[in-house]
């Protein structure tokens, strides 16, 4: 095998083109991490807020909470099931979701987007001990006070600590306080009292949705089985997980589907600029190569020799990548839920699979770049190098 050193060398040797090329792969890797960056996040955002012994349960017919319905009454009949967890943090809550059109702060009248607010009973924050008050206070159960979810606050006019915003005319909600929820899509929506939010839209005795506690995540199966068979309830009930896992397919598919084809895209110029580089280097070190082969060294280990530059090549501009896209987890922006047609904010989440694919990736695209160089650097013949 020709000496590893051979090919660190000639990298050094070819300064120019060697950062030109890595900086071309370092910036496709970027574009690649970011999107799967993206990804993880907004599974970080919505499938992370669930619980494995929560449920949710919807109306039959229903795939998400802003077009469910159902009757108060439906409480009792899920709350009456041994599966169903007793004590605080337990047992079952209905919860009404909504979306209201508000404008953004600082952007006049003009500029507007939606917001979720989740009205929920007194116990509702104990059943997600995963919410905290940062800042502020807890709302006075049966009144107009909120608590707004700390990624949104301060984004709208009046969303904010201290500020009052309209649910509907005439019908106004103060923020008493700002909450955090682990980086879930919670801290994009507003929680208030259950019965003054439903109100104030004419929805009394009404719930979108009801969580359910169960006593182990073994007893799902025996609790929807028995609910879905009850004609009374007219429910279907769902993980948590799944649930939100379903909620999620859409935003991070669009996402992380735009970020892959712009890296796709990007990395073709970049497996074009290995190529082109490698190409120049079989050309200017043809003499090298004759000697090496007349120093004994076989097609294969030259063959070997060059595919190991490209790759080494492929390497440096994937390390540099990633470095620069830790930055990234710094970053937070709003994007639609399409399910909710409401904005959550998203975060970019390192992860290590993130950062082995992009590094895979960035040496596949070095291989690909590289392997027809290394095939003609292997033909050429020692004679006619020598000659030439």
């Amino acid at each position: 095998m020709v000496p590893f050193r051979y090919n660190v060398r000639s990298l050094f040797v070819r300064k120019v083109t060697t950062i030109a090329t890595a900086l071309g792969i370092a910036l496709v890797v970027f574009v690649f991490a970011a999107a799967l960056m993206l990804g993880e996040g907004v599974e970080r955002a919505l499938v992370s807020s669930s619980r494995p012994e929560n449920v949710i349960v919807l109306r039959k017919g229903s795939d998400a909470e802003l077009s469910s319905s159902m009757s108060q009454d439906v409480l009792g009949l899920l709350r009456g099931n041994s599966a169903v967890a007793q004590g605080e943090g337990g047992g079952v809550i209905g919860e009404v979701i909504l979306v209201i059109t508000a404008e953004l702060e600082g952007k006049g009248e003009s500029q507007i987007s939606n917001v979720l607010i989740r009205g929920m009973p007194a116990e509702g924050m104990k059943f997600r001990p995963e919410a905290r008050i940062v800042s502020g206070r807890a709302p006075q159960p049966g009144t107009n006070e909120v608590i707004v979810g700390k990624a949104i606050a301060g984004r709208f006019k009046g969303v904010s600590e201290g500020g009052t915003f309209e649910l509907r005319r005439n019908r106004p909600l103060k923020v008493v306080g700002t909450f955090a929820a682990d980086g879930t899509s919670f801290e994009s929506e507003v929680w208030g009292d259950l019965d003054v939010i439903r109100t104030s839209v004419g929805r009394q005795a009404s719930v979108s949705s009801a969580r359910v506690r169960l006593n182990s995540p073994a007893d799902f199966e025996t609790y929807r089985t028995t609910m879905e068979a009850d004609k009374r309830a007219n429910v279907k009930v769902q993980r948590e997980a799944d649930y939100y896992s379903k909620q999620s397919e859409q935003t991070s598919g669009f996402l992380v589907g735009l970020g892959t084809v712009v890296a796709i895209l990007f990395s073709l110029a970049a497996m074009i600029g290995a190529a082109i580089t490698m190409n120049g280097a079989v050309a200017h070190r043809t003499k090298e190569i004759g000697t090496l082969r007349a120093l004994g060294f076989s097609r294969i280990a030259i063959l070997v020799s060059f595919v190991l530059e490209a790759l080494l090549l492929a390497l440096i501009g994937g390390v540099v990548g990633l470095a620069f896209v830790q930055l990234l987890a710094l970053v937070s922006f709003p994007v639609m839920n399409f399910q909710t047609f409401s904005e959550i904010v998203i975060a970019f989440k390192a992860t290590p699979n993130v950062l082995i694919s992009a590094l895979v990736f960035s040496l596949v695209m070095g291989l690909v770049g590289g392997l027809v160089p290394a095939i003609r650097a292997a033909r050429v013949s020692p004679v006619e190098a020598m000659r030439g």
